[in-house]
């Protein structure tokens, strides 16, 4: 009887991933559920056909020289591919695949949590409540920046920038936006076009951020197009860590500049920058974005059908390499 296929799983996935696994494939799982090292991946990988990956697996052109020599896919359970060396991949002949589309509504979720959450003083909030500090509602107590009558600036308005754009609305925020190129009206839903995103940041009152990590995007958010922002703005991030200079960010919070920041990703995470723990006007979540277990499942049977069909000879609904 022929062999199945074997698929390396790089963390825990949820029960129903792992059992769509387990039924096709010979399952080569990581029951620590933490990130492997170089010489770990190497070596689990050595009579992997796949390899089901994430964002906390780094994959540079060093490790993808040293993977299994049958490996053929790595399968990435994110949207986002900036932890793979994509030329270095191609090179080697592997094929590499994402997870769009089943992220979309969970990410913008986070968004909204996070601008309400961080404009409302939440966690100040909370800490009051949990220290036993509170002693009674007062007229001035915890003022935060209310919505109706502001103005959003969405910088990429993707699938997750709309989602996110049709779950402000409500709260009577006017929505611009900056993006490549301009949306169609259909899409658009009257929301305000600027071309670059000097314009947009200096009519924003409220700013969340929508777009990938790039070379080009890496700390899109500086000292410089912080300034931009008009006093007293809510900074929203729950793409990726590298958009900002946590420095910058930082110096803003601290001078008042901006009233909040509300945090989902960080650059180096889980090490994300001490500063943002002292200061209280920072609402900080461990990126959660697509932490519900439909999501996760969506994400994790989206990878799948793409090392169905990469080691059945057909070619993936999401190549990115």
């Amino acid at each position: 009887m022929k062999t199945a296929p074997s698929v390396l799983l790089t963390r825990r996935l949820p029960e129903a991933v792992e059992a769509r696994v387990q039924r096709t494939y010979r399952g080569l799982f990581n029951p620590e559920d933490r990130p492997l090292s170089d010489e770990e991946m190497v070596a689990r990988s050595a009579d992997a056909d796949a390899i089901l990956c994430c964002i906390t697996d780094r994959f540079p052109r060093a490790l993808i020289a040293r993977l299994g020599p049958r490996v053929r896919l790595l399968a990435s359970v994110s949207v986002g591919t900036d932890h793979v060396d994509l030329p270095a991949a191609r090179e080697r002949g592997l094929r590499v695949t994402n997870t769009p589309d089943v992220v979309t509504e969970a990410t913008a979720d986070i968004a909204l949590l996070l601008l309400l959450g961080a404009a409302r003083r939440a966690s100040e909030g909370e800490q009051l409540v949990r220290t036993g500090a509170w002693t009674g509602w007062a007229p001035t107590q915890l003022l935060g920046r209310g919505f109706a009558g502001k103005r959003l600036g969405i910088v990429g308005m993707g699938r997750i920038g709309r989602a996110f754009a049709a779950r402000v609305r409500p709260l009577g925020v006017d929505i611009h936006y900056c993006n490549r190129t301009r949306l169609p009206a259909e899409l658009e839903l009257g929301a305000h076009f600027h071309d670059t995103l000097e314009g947009l940041l200096a009519v924003s009152n409220f700013l969340s951020l929508h777009t990938p990590a790039t070379a080009a995007t890496r700390n899109l958010i500086n000292a410089r197009t912080l300034a931009l922002l008009p006093k007293g703005a809510v900074l929203v991030n729950s793409a990726r860590g590298d958009l900002v200079d946590d420095e910058a960010l930082l110096a803003a919070l601290k001078s008042g500049h901006l009233f909040a920041a509300g945090l989902d990703v960080y650059a180096g995470e889980p090490a994300l920058h001490p500063g943002y723990r002292t200061l209280p006007n920072v609402f900080l979540l461990p990126h959660l974005g697509t932490a519900t277990l439909e999501t996760r499942t969506a994400m994790g049977f989206r990878a799948l059908d793409n090392v169905d069909a990469v080691l059945s000879g057909r070619e993936p609904s999401d190549a990115v390499a």
